[in-house]
């Protein structure tokens, strides 16, 4: 009779699916920027989802597209900006989602300093990292001003911008965060200012976006990892304290003042609907790219990004 009961509750027993594990690459180490998706983590949002995810930080910043376009990850954490030069110049890459829906990057100045205002940098020295993007970014900000790129110097910097500025190397830096660069420098004692590149005549765009593979992403487990991001986004909206200890505790190296600073400056930023697109964004953004001669001809929307919600 015994047995007879065991074999019993053994048939009639929910069976256990195994969930389905996607990979996800980080453009850069953990950081308030990638707050929903270590909360929708450590939430369970992701496993309420039927999803395993395994969230991995690059060895290499540049790497991830790379990787999702030769089919190695499933998604990446990647910038608007670099996604149309990359699909320009042939990778399979397509916007399934946005995770920080503003641009980030300033041009950032000393607030005592000598510039006032953006015309100020005539005969200045202005730092930055990467060639190329920000290079357009800033001429297009000079010529609002009524400047050009041969008003100033150039200074590669590398990934040093505010110590640059900090230490008198230059007299502005582009590429600065304004979530970390601005509360790093505070925390030193010397205030900074930042004028908003989409304040000075750069078209806004999504500072990170999810990318995926164009012709073999899964786009139901897609459909469901930007689900579980957006629960978690809501949640750290109306809970911010409660989800900076959630993000604070995966990791002692969050636990500074930089990061606190940081997060709660980032919390406004996030897209409250991920999956969303705003496609006047793209087209704008990709003939912002054609007008500085950085991609050849353009692009429709559709070879550049999706809204999966809508299809």
């Amino acid at each position: 009779m015994k047995k007879l009961l065991m074999a019993a509750a053994m048939l009639t027993a929910t069976p256990a699916f195994a969930a389905d594990k996607m990979t996800v690459l980080l453009d850069w180490f953990i950081n308030p920027d990638h707050g929903p998706i270590i909360v929708a983590q450590e939430k369970g949002f992701f496993a309420d989802q039927g999803l395993e995810v395994e969230i991995v930080p690059p060895a290499d910043p540049s790497a991830p597209p790379k990787l999702v376009a030769a089919g190695q990850a499933d998604l990446a954490v990647s910038y608007q900006p670099q996604l149309h030069l990359q699909v320009a110049e042939g990778l399979p890459l397509v916007r399934v989602g946005t995770l920080v829906a503003t641009p980030l990057n300033c041009l950032l100045v000393l607030a005592d300093g000598p510039v006032k205002e953006v015309a100020d940098l005539k005969g200045g020295k202005v730092g930055y990292s990467v060639a190329g993007v920000e290079e357009a970014l800033l001429g297009t900000i000079l010529k609002t001003h009524g400047l050009s790129m041969d008003d100033i110097e150039l200074v590669n910097v590398n990934w040093s911008l505010s110590p640059s500025l900090m230490s008198g190397q230059v007299d502005a830096v582009l590429g600065a965060y304004r979530n970390f660069e601005l509360n790093q420098m505070e925390i030193e004692g010397v205030e900074g200012k930042c004028f908003y590149i989409e304040e000075e005549g750069v078209p806004t765009y999504d500072e990170l976006i999810y990318v995926a593979h164009k012709e073999t992403m899964d786009a139901d487990k897609t459909r469901r990892f930007l689900r579980a991001t957006e629960l978690a986004t809501q949640y750290i909206v109306n809970h911010p304290q409660e989800s900076w200890e959630i993000f604070a505790g995966t990791s002692a190296e969050l636990q500074d003042e930089l990061n606190e600073k940081a997060w709660v400056d980032t919390l406004p930023r996030f897209a409250l609907r991920p999956e969303a697109l705003d496609e006047g964004r793209y087209v704008r953004f990709e003939q912002f790219l054609a007008d500085a001669k950085l991609v050849e001809g353009t692009r429709p929307v559709s070879e550049l990004a999706v809204d999966l919600g809508a299809q």
